[in-house]
């Protein structure tokens, strides 16, 4: 694609294993597992009884105990990510440029929390019980809605959601917007909070969730022949991308520069992926051709990893449809393992690691992978956390649907 050079300025990461992004990313680096018993409901009568929970999360403080009320989870979670983003960043939105500023976020399910407590209430009390700051308080793009009014973003605002893959497509639109020359400047990323009676309830009807329950911070396991399943787990990860030129214009730290986003769908099965890989390869490759760059080029691979039977292993033979006998030699990490699958932030916490991957030249390990599979027998980090300067890093996200995004990221360079 033609056009503006777009930057990575700013990152934040509110995740399972750090509320913060230097917390998240030194408890990644150490191998640390956020993943222990679930203590948001009662789950005594579920099949799985295990997660990925944010330790000790408090909304940021500029939200205030009124406005926080009035959010559901994963608003106040997504409002206090932004906030950190932005202090990250150093910058604060001028009213002159506020309508070249926008916001997209990726949520996959949004106020599922919400809907259960006032679906209760309505069953037990009647529908004059149901407040109105229901609907505003459940609708996935209230996300972007609140980080507008709390950071002045005055451009594009909007939600995308498509399963696990909705962060993923958020950047990926996000950074069409500033190559494009729409915008200046994009909030974006995801944010996902659904450990819900009925969230791990249907997960666990789909036979998808891990119910390894005794041993919780050993049950993400991707590409381990005894992987039973992913773990549901919350937060958010948030990139502030930047026009170049904008950037260097406000002496802006730059992290990673965002040259390349593919997307496709398997055009299969409404939550299974197709063995062959395919649609995940066309992803990779569209997001390769995108940047005008050639598959030797690529030396990490942030991968979608779920920890489930079939993504694992379709996605070990998409990477080698992409990248021939070089997929052998390529890194490749796999966050899930320690933060959990985040569902429709996924791939903006993973997004938020593989900037710091190029701007450190540190590529964090895959946890518990003792007993490799067969069928995954390309470099998953197995052995921990490796200095390795990279020059470009591939982040992967599929999800139901068949929905595939893949983005590049570059190491920057005047």
């Amino acid at each position: 694609m033609v056009g503006n050079r777009v930057v990575v300025t700013g990152l934040s990461a509110v995740t399972p294993i750090g509320n913060t992004l230097q917390d998240s990313w030194a408890n990644l680096l150490a191998g640390k597992p956020g993943i222990g018993p679930l203590t948001q409901f009662d789950c005594s009568a579920h099949a799985t009884r295990i997660a990925a929970e944010l330790k000790d999360f408090e909304p940021h403080s500029a939200i205030g105990p009124k406005q926080a009320r009035r959010m559901d989870r994963f608003v106040q979670i997504a409002v206090t990510a932004a906030l950190q983003l932005m202090e990250n960043a150093g910058w604060t939105i001028s009213k002159e440029e506020a309508r070249e500023v926008g916001v997209i976020l990726g949520c996959g399910l949004g106020g599922l929390d919400t809907i259960e407590k006032f679906h209760s209430k309505l069953l037990k009390s009647g529908p004059s019980r149901v407040s109105p700051f229901f609907i505003p308080m459940l609708i996935a793009n209230m996300a972007p809605g609140q980080v507008a009014m709390f950071t002045g973003a005055m451009g594009a605002n909007l939600s995308t959601t498509s399963a696990c893959a909705s962060a993923t497509h958020a950047i990926g639109y996000a950074f069409s917007d500033i190559k494009l020359g729409r915008a200046k400047a994009m909030i974006t990323g995801g944010v996902e909070s659904t450990i819900t009676p009925m969230g791990v309830s249907g997960f666990n009807a789909m036979r998808a969730l891990s119910t390894d329950n005794d041993c919780p911070e050993k049950a993400s396991r991707p590409f381990d022949a005894t992987r039973t399943g992913f773990v549901i787990g919350e937060g958010s990860g948030m990139l502030l991308l930047e026009d170049l030129e904008h950037a260097l214009a406000r002496g802006a730290e730059i992290h990673a520069e965002i040259v390349g986003y593919g997307a496709s769908d398997d055009a299969f099965h409404m939550t299974a992926p197709n063995e062959t890989g395919e649609g995940m390869a066309l992803s990779m490759q569209n997001a390769l051709r995108d940047a005008g760059v050639a598959p030797e080029q690529v030396d990490h691979i942030n991968a979608h990893g779920t920890s489930t039977k079939l993504n694992d292993m379709s996605e070990t033979r998409a990477v080698k449809q992409v990248f021939g006998k070089r997929a052998y030699d390529i890194p490749i990490s796999a966050n899930k393992s320690m933060i959990g699958h985040l569902l429709g932030a996924a791939g903006g916490a993973e997004s938020v690691f593989a900037c710091k991957t190029l701007q450190d030249g540190i590529i964090p390990g895959t946890i518990n992978l003792e007993n490799p599979d067969p069928e995954c027998d390309l470099d998953y980090c197995a052995d921990g956390t490796r200095t390795r300067q990279a020059g470009y890093a591939l982040v992967n996200n599929f999800g139901f649907g068949g929905t595939n995004a893949s983005l590049l990221f570059k190491k920057y360079e005047e």
